[in-house]
C-alpha cells in the first residue's frame, strides 16, 4: 500500500516515534482547551513553521494539506454566514493545526515505529486477557487504511488531470471506493493465510 512517509530527512526524522506521537496528543489536546482566536493564530503560525522546516519530507502531502486547507476556509465561511466570526477562525484553526501536527507525524515516522510504540503502550490490556499485539495491528491497519486512503486518491486525481485536463472530484468515489475494497480483501486474505486462523 502506498504510504505518505518520506525517504526525504527532516530534523523530525531524528525523533522517536514515541516522543512524536506523546508531543502530538499534547499538542492536539491543547487546540481544543484555547478558545482564544488570538492563541489559536498563534498556534497556526507555529504549525505553518513546523510544516516549513521540514522541507521537501512534505511533497507527498502537500496537496493533502491544501485539501484539508479548503476544508478549513469552508467551514469558517459557513460559521461566517452563520455569524459567528470567533467560531469560523477557532474552528478553521483548530482543523488546519491538528492536520497539520498528524501529517508531520505521518511523514517524518515509518509506521513499523508506530506500531512498536503501540504494543508497548497497550501492555497493561494483557491483564484483563486482550492481546495487545491484536489491537496494535488493528489500530494500525486503520492508519494505514487512512493513509491510503488519500494516497491512492491522489494518484487516481492526477491520472484523471492527465486525461481530461480537471480534477477528478466526486467522479472518483466510485473506483477509490472499489479499489479500497479490494486493497482490504487483498490485506484480510493475507493475514489469514499468515496467522492461520
Amino acid at each position: 500500500m502506498g504510504s505518505l512517509y518520506s525517504e526525504y530527512t527532516s530534523w523530525l526524522h531524528a525523533w522517536s516515534a514515541g516522543r512524536k506521537l506523546l508531543l502530538m496528543a499534547l499538542l492536539g489536546t491543547g487546540l481544543f482547551l484555547i478558545d482564544s482566536p488570538w492563541l489559536l493564530a498563534l498556534a497556526g503560525a507555529a504549525c505553518g513553521l513546523l510544516w516549513l522546516s521540514l522541507g521537501r519530507a512534505t511533497e507527498g502531502a502537500r496537496r493533502l494539506m491544501l485539501s484539508v486547507t479548503v476544508a478549513a476556509l469552508l467551514v469558517a465561511a459557513f460559521h461566517v454566514w452563520m455569524q459567528h466570526y470567533a467560531l469560523a477562525a477557532a474552528s478553521a484553526l483548530r482543523l488546519v493545526c491538528a492536520s497539520t501536527l498528524g501529517m508531520a507525524l505521518t511523514v517524518s515516522t515509518r509506521p513499523s515505529d508506530l506500531v512498536d510504540v503501540l504494543e508497548r503502550l497497550l501492555v497493561p490490556l494483557e491483564r484483563i486477557g486482550i492481546s495487545p499485539e491484536q489491537v496494535a495491528l488493528q489500530l494500525a491497519l486503520m492508519l494505514r487504511f487512512t493513509e491510503h486512503f488519500f494516497v491512492q486518491w491522489k494518484r487516481m486525481d492526477d491520472a484523471h488531470r492527465l486525461r481530461t485536463g480537471r480534477a477528478g472530484g466526486l467522479r472518483l468515489i466510485a473506483p477509490l471506493t472499489i479499489h479500497m475494497l479490494q486493497a482490504t480483501r487483498r490485506v484480510s486474505d493475507a493475514l489469514w493465510a499468515r496467522l492461520g486462523r
